[in-house]
């Protein structure tokens, strides 16, 4: 009989708010992380306190916010108003304490529910807030949300505003750094929603003229649009889009200044007021796939009191722009009815290069229809026993607690997926094993992923044919040896997802697994080395010529092993876009201009070889892996 448990007055307990904060983080940032991904918790702290000064911004207060951040720590300076000096200390440590509660002092924030500025307070080591009022100013400063030092008031000559320093709690966020280019996409998307707004990120100056067209003219591939960036705007909402050559589609959605990277209604009903003005002004009743086929665009709109799916504000869940305002999705069909059919009957060049864009994707559709459809019937039964694909319990798609955590190991031969479907946990990691090397699919149609069974079958493992809205996996790891076969598959896969569904990697889904190149040991303690720095470091830590293991594939590495590098501490690389133009990219890196690439490669390379304090008995391979 189980043990009957005491539940009495004293099993109650009420956590005060810093408390709340750092024992559930998860409610208040979404995932954690380690900053490999965009839209980690580091990030999420960053955002709420930039926030914060765009509103400052949008309230006519302060055109420039100075951002300086290293690895791991974060400086945000505006020159706004400047916190209340006898609420600074309320403001950053009191829940539900804001100035954004009065809709008439922030009818269209983003931040309404008075908890960002807590968070990031609760969740970091140092937290200093310092603002500047009228010649005076206040500081505080926090450890893990516990006021420490609170100065008084005293004068100043510095311009209002407020100033705030924070590190995030390295053991909450375990082994994070900030990748800049992250937070600098970041930046750009505050600064194109933002006319007039200045920020000043670790010394350089961002700002935009145009808006969401500098917005899609910077992340678009310029050299292969179809027709002019189309852009318009109205009170409250604004639009930039074109249709491009790449696969699939691509958008950019925004409310109140807050990027919607999951979408919801405003971008829903986009994508449907798109469809429906098109069929109307050409008269013909094109099938949706087709107008929607390479598009590429960008909404933002701006709503009172918005509502969105959590608390990180990735998905707009309002339905009207307002308590007493119209439907989201009949505010953005009457807007998209009236200004884009204006715009097509004004530039009729326009008008017919998307026609053209929209007989093409229909002529294509049309001409994998027969493959597609026997393609789809074999993945089918294929699915009711893939043995390529060994599935997780838990999908991104499902809205379960865990579905960020949700990953796709794509491995190279049974070795490797043998031991990751071993130590993986079953509940949100997945793995799909290549039989080998996948076919370079640079320069031919879509019509070859349902051709190719291999391709077929990771598409539909994905549940990508139709776009990102229903993806399975929210991280998708290409986990290869570190050796050059390992590489060379790594450059396959990455130009099948570049060519066919460019989105998946530009909506930061795609990852190369690290593994450890060496295990460092003594009787006492091991020591797993991503790099020969750590080793060396390793070496250095453990004395007296302890054991060294050198990896050389993911079969080699046990089981039990395994299980430590793709737990909680796995280490994840990023693949960040920074070139728009994937076709030139693809071209140079996967075409056939086999000298230049051959010029590259021998201009750049570099052998290394390990230093003496390895033994050799030990390491069969002296050699570490050319590095290009």
């Amino acid at each position: 009989m189980a043990e009957e448990i005491d539940y009495s007055e004293d099993s109650i307990r009420s956590l005060d708010w810093k408390e709340h904060i750092r024992l559930r983080p998860g409610m208040y940032i979404g995932k954690l992380g380690d900053g490999s991904a965009y839209d980690d918790g580091v990030y999420v702290l960053l955002k709420e306190i930039i926030d914060n000064s765009i509103d400052e911004f949008v309230m006519g207060a302060g055109k420039t916010i100075d951002v300086n951040l290293s690895d791991h720590k974060v400086s945000v300076r505006d020159y706004g108003r400047g916190i209340p000096l006898g609420k600074v200390i309320d403001c950053v440590s009191k829940i539900n304490t804001g100035g954004k509660y009065d809709s008439k002092a922030f009818q269209k924030s983003v931040g309404l529910n008075g908890v960002g500025t807590k968070a990031v307070n609760a969740l970091s080591t140092a937290f200093t807030v310092q603002s500047y009022r009228d010649g005076r100013t206040k500081i505080a400063e926090f450890e893990k949300g516990e006021l420490i030092r609170d100065e008084k008031e005293k004068e100043t000559t510095q311009r209002n505003g407020t100033a705030i320093n924070f590190t995030p709690d390295d053991s909450i966020f375990r082994h994070y750094r900030f990748i800049p280019e992250f937070v600098e996409n970041m930046i750009w998307n505050y600064v194109f929603l933002n006319s007039g707004l200045t920020i000043n990120f670790n010394g350089q100056k961002y700002l935009s003229e145009h808006g969401l067209y500098d917005l899609l003219n910077r992340n678009s591939d310029t050299e292969n649009i179809r027709y002019p960036i189309i852009h318009l705007k109205g009170e409250d909402i604004e639009i930039a889009m074109t249709h491009g050559q790449q696969y699939g589609e691509e958008y950019y959605s925004f409310v109140n200044g807050q990027h919607t990277t999951q979408g919801g209604t405003h971008q829903a009903a986009f994508r449907e007021a798109v469809v429906k003005t098109i069929r109307e002004f050409y008269k013909k009743e094109f099938d949706a796939s087709d107008v929607r086929a390479s598009i590429v665009a960008a909404i933002a709109i701006k709503v009172q009191e918005p509502v969105f799916e959590s608390q990180t504000k990735t998905k707009l869940g309002s339905q009207n722009v307002g308590p007493d305002g119209p439907s989201v999705r009949g505010f953005i069909n009457d807007f998209v009815k009236k200004e884009l059919d204006n715009y097509l009957h004004k530039n009729p060049a326009a008008a017919d290069a998307l026609l053209k864009r929209i007989m093409q994707s229909e002529r294509e559709r049309k001409d994998i229809a027969g493959i597609k459809k026997l393609a789809n019937e074999r993945a089918k039964k294929a699915s009711l026993h893939n043995r390529k694909l060994r599935d997780c319990k838990v999908h991104f798609e499902d809205g379960h607690e865990r579905r960020q955590d949700t990953t796709l190991f794509i491995t190279e031969g049974d070795s490797a997926s043998g031991s990751i479907t071993k130590s993986r946990d079953v509940m949100t990691q997945a793995v799909f094993s290549l039989k080998g090397k996948p076919l370079n699919c640079f320069g031919l149609t879509k019509k070859v992923v349902y051709e190719n069974e291999e391709f077929n079958l990771l598409q539909h493992a994905l549940n990508i044919e139709d776009g990102l809205e229903n993806l399975r996996y929210n991280n998708i790891v290409i986990a290869t040896d570190a050796d050059v076969d390992g590489m060379h598959i790594r450059l396959l896969l990455m130009t099948f997802f570049l060519q066919f569904f460019p989105d998946l990697v530009k909506a930061g889904h795609v990852f190369i697994l690290q593994t450890p190149l060496f295990r460092v040991r003594n009787k006492k303690e091991t020591i797993y080395c991503y790099s020969d720095e750590e080793r060396r470091d390793a070496i250095a830590k453990l004395g007296n010529k302890p054991e060294i293991t050198r990896f050389k594939g993911l079969g080699e590495i046990s089981p039990e092993e395994f299980g430590l590098f793709i737990g909680k501490d796995m280490r994840l690389d990023p693949v960040i876009l920074k070139d728009a133009n994937i076709k030139s990219l693809l071209e140079y890196f996967m075409g056939k201009n086999t000298p230049s690439r051959q010029q590259h490669i021998i201009g750049n390379l570099r052998v290394e070889k390990d230093d003496e304090t390895i033994n050799p008995t030990i390491v069969a391979e002296e050699e570490l892996p050319v590095a290009v």
